[in-house]
């Protein structure tokens, strides 16, 4: 009976560790105004430990649902902490694409140790462009102790209906922090089809020894007068795509 009781007590240890799920959401695809196939979402950390290695394995499926080919995409954040996002993004430009109707998601990740999380976006601001690309410039702050190397920022752009259009990651030049540094960065989505179904976005900014800070900087863009929810992705209209298939496997 001692022994019995000594294993519970192990086992009941580890589950607050890993209590919750770790899933894929508003996901959409799309075609860009250069033809070619995008399919974009999102991994919610909805876990009490940080996920690393993240990719989604994308099942393209033809009209009559036949697999076509897999591919696999990389979440853009590469540590996903405790109850935050990442996005992703495939684009395919051959026959694939013609012929891809649908599709299924899987996801794969690791756990991993938890990062500081001070990197944090301390500025940012959306305008256009003289040829009317949407823009985000901003600053980006290390708020560590040591020098943070390999800073990526990472933006998030969502339609009226809380789904992904379109995705970015770009690196501040230079792309290493001292402690208390800043540094400029500028975000461009020049696809001219998605700058139409943008009215929303999120960024999120990181490091190889550190994660963004708990919250996500988020902006609106008001001057379509739009004001809706970041993250709604439960209902979807019957002429979008749905994802069949949304799995977590490796938990390790």
């Amino acid at each position: 009976m001692e022994r019995i009781f000594i294993i519970l007590f192990l086992f009941a240890g580890i589950i607050p560790s890993v209590f919750g799920d770790a899933f894929i959401e508003n996901d959409q695809q799309y075609i860009g105004d250069d033809k070619s196939l995008h399919i974009v979402g999102e991994i919610t950390n909805n876990l009490k430990v940080p996920l690393s290695q993240i990719s989604v394995l994308i099942t393209l499926l033809d009209e009559n649902k036949n697999p076509i080919a897999v591919k696999e995409a990389n979440s853009l954040v590469n540590t996903i902490m405790p109850g935050m996002k990442g996005p992703f993004e495939l684009v395919l430009v051959n026959n694939e694409a013609k012929n891809t109707e649908s599709y299924s998601l899987k996801l794969n990740y690791e756990l991993s140790h938890p990062k500081s999380q001070v990197i944090d976006i301390t500025e940012s601001k959306l305008s256009t462009d003289k040829y009317n690309n949407l823009m985000i410039t901003g600053v980006v702050t290390n708020k560590g102790d040591i020098t943070a190397n390999t800073v990526a920022i990472v933006a998030t752009f969502y339609d009226i209906e809380g789904n992904v259009v379109a995705v970015s990651r770009v690196h501040p030049e230079p792309d290493y922090l001292g402690v208390n540094d800043n540094a400029f960065f500028l975000v461009t989505i020049p696809d001219k089809i998605q700058n139409n179904q943008i009215k929303e976005y999120s960024l999120v900014a990181e490091s190889e020894e550190y994660a963004a800070v708990p919250e996500f900087p988020t902006g609106t863009l008001v001057l379509l007068v739009v004001t809706l929810s970041a993250y709604v992705g439960i209902t979807r209209y019957s002429s979008r795509i749905t994802t069949n298939l949304i799995s977590a496997v490796n938990l390790k």
